[in-house]
């Protein structure tokens, strides 16, 4: 379907990759993989065309649809939000609209009926019913309930969503397509655990290729069953998932730091030859030819391991034993008719110090409101909630990104939190989350959103707390990034509380689980393989009931 021969790309005099080749088969489920500013971008933009290469070949079977989701939705407005999606159907959606208008001059009284006028509806139609145009709109209402926008939505003007929202829209207006190919690029951010479950199937069950990438490492085993790495100006397959990927790219690793040793050898045997004899016209032919195989002779290169954040808790001091007591705690949010909008009650439990616990919910369960209320970001409705003795309470949401001052610069924003340290703790510190040389000098306000989330992350980690409220904090993090955080935590002395949809994430981290279902708080005392365990054999039974 697509072939990608010997390509380079050039980005102001630095190359992106050269000699680069990539093949994507009918069929295949490829994860694409590497280090952020690697190329992953510009591979899409290539198979899209958006792109030419500066050498080599692009080669595409003729026919073929391509259906690209990427981060940057654009601007859409003027539409209903199902009309936006059935907008993205492409062809058949051109075609509805045609017979539409032509169904609506049939419909005037006035008409006169014309052979040709006919002729051309009824092979309209025709294709119309070829292209399953008749089942599109139920297909579109299908994948938005799968997305997590219900029937009440579907005629609300799209200029009423937020931007995570909108993303959601243009990921349904490319799954409404069902192209030959489909090109996504981070699919599951903005997305919450239910919807990722939903769309994980999806693509599971989808009859073309795919070329995807993702920050969520067990979307991505679970999805793909080949993984190719932009990374070292190079493209790399691999015929295996993502875990397949990881044990193969360090075997290969091993290999060619092997073969640069013994080519190292060689080289350094070659070259004391040369300069041993070199003065000797005896030797005069042996030396130079040498010298010329030497000049011939590819160096091997090996590409230096990607740079990723790195830090470590410092010792923190030990709080009480119950670090949290809640007692029928409820919550609720003013609507703008004056009404009030429950979030939950009834809420009681306890966290006991060294938890390291889930919090889960659907959508909109309140799990994030629960989180400020036990911060004291805002103030519960009703009910109590008491902080232990002792508690050093360090919170970080995936708004907290909006406290920065667009003003500041990387290096000013973290001096404000501490105003005691001096130069050289401050850029140790941001060198651990990859800040380094000028780029502790970047204004907040021009930062990547995964750039503002590491400097969100060192500052809240700054502080020495014991119990730390994390909404969302992978957000923006790339799964190299991810694991660095997640082994921190694992060694985290104190107590955490998280919400976060990255199962792998929570898999490797947690020892409780709170479920917020209903409004009300159901507790699970193990870890998360025993919570969906549990969950699933709650909801079994509560459907024979």
């Amino acid at each position: 379907m697509i072939n990608l021969a010997n390509v380079k790309i050039v980005y102001s005099n630095r190359v992106l990759f050269q000699n680069a080749n990539l093949l994507v088969r009918p069929g295949d489920k490829i994860g694409l993989v590497g280090p952020n500013g690697a190329g992953k971008t510009t591979v899409f933009r290539l198979i899209t065309g958006e792109e030419k290469p500066d050498e080599g070949e692009v080669n595409i079977n003729a026919g073929i649809t391509i259906g690209y989701f990427s981060q940057d939705v654009g601007e859409m407005s003027g539409r209903s939000v199902l009309a936006e999606v059935l907008a993205g159907a492409g062809r058949v959606y051109k075609i509805g609209r045609k017979l539409h208008e032509y169904e609506h001059q049939m419909a005037d009284p006035e008409w006169v009926m014309d052979d040709a006028f006919m002729d051309r509806y009824g092979k309209l139609q025709e294709e119309f019913i070829h292209l399953n145009g008749y089942e599109k709109e139920t297909e579109a209402q299908t994948i938005l309930n799968g997305l997590g926008i219900g029937p009440e939505r579907w005629e609300d003007a799209i200029e009423t969503f937020s931007g995570g929202w909108k993303m959601r829209i243009a990921l349904a207006r490319i799954l409404l397509l069902n192209p030959d190919l489909l090109l996504i690029d981070e699919p599951t951010n903005h997305l919450d655990i239910e919807t990722i479950l939903w769309l994980e199937k999806w693509l599971k069950d989808f009859k073309g290729a795919l070329v995807m990438t993702s920050h969520d490492r067990e979307f991505m085993t679970r999805v793909c069953s080949r993984t190719i790495e932009v990374a070292g100006e190079t493209i790399t397959t691999y015929s295996g998932d993502y875990d397949f990927y990881l044990r193969e790219r360090a075997v290969r690793r091993e290999q060619l730091l092997a073969a640069q040793k013994r080519q190292q050898s060689m080289l350094s045997k070659e070259e004391e030859f040369i300069a041993r004899f070199a003065a000797r016209a005896s030797h005069a032919a042996q030396v130079q030819s040498r010298v010329k195989n030497i000049e011939k002779i590819e160096r091997i290169v090996v590409p230096p391991d990607p740079k990723v954040i790195k830090f470590r808790f410092g010792p923190i001091k030990r709080s009480g034993d119950i670090v949290v007591e809640m007692e029928d705690l409820a919550k609720e949010w003013p609507l703008p008719n004056g009404k009030m909008l429950p979030v939950f009650s009834g809420v009681s439990g306890k966290v006991i110090r060294t938890n390291k616990i889930a919090l889960t919910g659907i959508n909109g369960a309140g799990k994030s409101t629960l989180l400020k209320v036990i911060s004291n970001i805002t103030e519960p409705g009703s009910g109590t909630c008491k902080i232990g003795a002792s508690v050093q309470l360090g919170y970080f949401s995936q708004h907290s990104c909006e406290t920065l001052r667009p003003e500041r610069t990387v290096f000013e924003e973290l001096q404000e939190r501490l105003p005691m340290a001096n130069v050289g703790v401050i850029k140790n510190l941001l060198g651990a989350f990859l800040f380094s040389g000028d780029d502790t000098d970047k204004k907040v306000s021009i930062l990547s959103g995964g750039e503002k989330s590491r400097v969100m992350l060192a500052c809240m980690l700054a502080q020495p707390v014991n119990f730390l409220i994390l909404d969302e904090p992978t957000n923006h993090l790339d799964i190299t990034s991810r694991e660095v955080l997640l082994e921190a935590l694992q060694e985290f002395e104190g107590t955490i509380m998280i919400v976060s949809h990255d199962r792998y994430f929570l898999r490797h981290l947690v020892n409780r689980v709170f479920e917020v279902d209903h409004g009300n708080l159901r507790t699970f005392d193990g870890d998360y393989d025993y919570y969906l365990e549990k969950s699933a054999e709650l909801s079994a039974a509560a459907n024979q009931s």
